[in-house]
């Protein structure tokens, strides 16, 4: 495990994440329970929520004992797990990218075979497309390639050596685990504080956009995480839970506390359909705030 230098910033996404929860942060965070036990993202994504949590208990403002993050998308879940034990090789690696990157390399780059690469290698990869690919989507067609188009950035700042130091540190003794949502009953007591933030629910039949992994996750997906988020709820576990305001999603969750929030869209083909739109937040406890 390399050596992480101490760093006083305050840890934060390192990469672009459509959906990610740091635009939406001033409004979450004041519905975190004030004390739990140990703390689980399901579906990690950026982590935004799990960086905020950290610095809450840096600053003595939040109380938990262990952190389990996880998610399906193995890339990601390498990662995270190469960023805490090796940073300082990633950052090399990162580096050779950022010095060779123009159209031709970033398509040989995007080409390669994951099976073939170290985790360090396939770590450096990720980060170099998820940071120079179009609107740092990430979408893979069925056989799990890998496959947005190179975007149009004239410098792009592909990493931030202290940025991904305060990752690691923040990282360290934390459980990184490729684990589908629903493993998540074989690990969940009652006290635990689980975060979830799973693909949205369309908001029009046009707007599903499932190819995150090469499993789509559609509405008996949805149905199958509202039994898990109940199952978990008669176990005694504190959940909180970000989703699409659509009828669909309220009628799932209405037996708990459903909040209204405005999210910036921020991806759309059409300049027109972006703007501001409502998600909603579920928590099975009444928040401070509430």
């Amino acid at each position: 495990m390399t050596a992480v230098p101490p760093t006083s910033i305050t840890p934060k996404p390192f990469l672009k994440w459509a959906g990610g929860k740091t635009q939406l942060l001033s409004q979450i965070a004041p519905h975190f329970p004030a004390a739990f036990n140990r703390y689980s993202e399901p579906f990690t994504g950026s982590a935004a929520v799990y960086w905020h949590l950290y610095s809450l208990r840096e600053q003595d403002r939040a109380q938990f004992t262990s952190v389990r993050l996880a998610d399906s998308n193995a890339e990601l879940v390498n990662c995270y797990q190469v960023v805490r034990d090796d940073v300082a090789t990633l950052i090399k690696k990162l580096t050779k990218h950022r010095q060779q990157h123009q159209k031709d390399y970033y398509y040989h780059i995007r080409a390669q075979q994951v099976a073939d690469l170290s985790p360090v290698d396939r770590a450096a990869r990720f980060i170099y497309l998820n940071k120079t690919c179009y609107n740092g989507l990430y979408r893979v067609n069925r056989a799990g390639q890998f496959n947005v188009p190179m975007g149009r950035y004239q410098n792009p700042a592909i990493f931030d050596t202290t940025a991904l130091h305060s990752a690691s540190r923040t990282l360290q003794g934390v459980e990184i685990v490729q684990a589908d949502f629903r493993e998540l009953l074989d690990w969940a007591q009652c006290g635990d504080f689980i975060y979830f933030d799973p693909p949205y629910a369309p908001l029009s039949p046009t707007a599903s956009f499932t190819s995150y992994t090469p499993h789509p996750f559609g509405q008996r997906e949805q149905q199958e995480l509202a039994d898990i988020y109940r199952e978990l709820n008669r176990r005694g576990c504190l959940l909180m839970l970000s989703n699409s305001w659509t009828p669909t999603i309220l009628d799932l969750y209405s037996d708990f506390h459903c909040l209204e929030l405005k999210a910036s869209r921020a991806i759309n083909s059409k300049a027109d359909n972006r703007g501001r739109v409502s998600e909603v937040l579920v928590m099975n406890y009444q928040s401070l705030c509430s």
